[in-house]
């Protein structure tokens, strides 16, 4: 099949103006509205009831919002007739029954069954949002390392401002959006830096190869051709993955629906930023051929 040949290099600046534009944007949307974050990490309480019959979910949420509860929500888990619901109310031994007995009273003809009744604590909230802010930069710190020692300290830099770059728009689109943040979240953002740490580590080593190999063309060509050598490989990885997570999302329920809907964003996102990210840094430190050179090795004359 004959390699594209498209002119990726000649939209970097286009490119970096839409980068810088997005995270910028990403960025105040985290200062103003901040993140709606969930149960996981605010702390509250959680309980589990089970139904004879399905029920409305948006009804069940309206009677426990008018009987004084707050910050109510209420979601399907694993069947139509289990049913999850979060609240900030502080945790009591009697809690439970409590809301169970006041679901009864408002649902006819509908038997209820408390599966169980949990509670998070703020501190313990708070211990997980700080342990996993450490998770991604610890990550970070170590795709750089990765990279440098592999490729080359220019590589390392391309790399770590790509995934920075993902991370930092999921997370404000769901600060934009005020999509519920919660520790399925934080994993989901893990597993982006290592799809778009494949996807570019992929692009790095074809970068490197061919400015190895070719002897015509200066940088931008070089960059250029690496790019559309992968091109085939980058679209039917990206197209197979959202397909999965597009399935997730529609019949994956409400548990992993933000987790899928973050990895989707990462694969979109991930994608881009593999082809135009990491390679308009290697552009801007003026990478070249004789940056990716193997050392020469004097040769020792062993003749006596």
């Amino acid at each position: 099949m004959k390699t594209p040949e498209i002119n990726f290099m000649g939209m970097r600046r286009i490119a970096s103006v839409l980068s810088i534009a997005m995270i910028v944007i990403a960025i105040a949307a985290i200062a103003v509205r901040g993140l709606n974050l969930g149960l996981d990490f605010t702390g509250g309480t959680l309980l589990e009831v089970e139904y004879e019959t399905p029920v409305a979910l948006d009804s069940v949420s309206a009677v426990l919002t008018e009987a004084g509860y707050r910050d109510v929500t209420v979601q399907n888990f694993g069947s139509e007739t289990d049913v999850l619901v979060r609240m900030s109310e502080a945790f009591r031994d009697n809690l439970g029954n409590e809301v169970l007995g006041i679901l009864q009273e408002n649902t006819a003809n509908n038997q209820l069954t408390l599966l169980r009744s949990e509670f998070v604590g703020a501190q313990v909230g708070e211990e997980l949002r700080d342990e996993g802010g450490l998770a991604l930069l610890l990550a970070l710190g170590i795709v750089m390392i990765y990279v440098a020692v592999r490729f080359q300290f220019k590589f390392s830099v391309g790399a770590v401002v790509a995934l920075f770059h993902d991370v930092i728009i999921i997370i404000g689109l769901f600060a934009l959006f005020q999509w519920e943040f919660d520790l399925t979240v934080m994993a989901a953002l893990l597993a982006v830096i290592g799809y778009s740490l494949n996807d570019t580590i992929v692009v790095s080593d074809h970068i490197r190869e061919n400015f190895r190999v070719l002897r015509k063309g200066d940088s931008e060509e070089i960059v250029n051709y690496s790019i559309n050598q992968t091109l085939g490989r980058t679209i039917m990885t990206s197209l197979t993955t959202a397909l999965v997570l597009l399935a997730l999302m529609v019949v994956g329920g409400d548990i992993i629906h933000n987790f899928s809907v973050a990895l989707m964003i990462g694969v979109l996102v991930g994608t881009y930023s593999s082809i135009f990210v990491a390679s308009n840094i290697l552009m801007a430190m003026n990478i070249s051929r004789e940056d990716l050179m193997p050392p020469e090795t004097e040769e020792v004359d062993d003749r006596p």
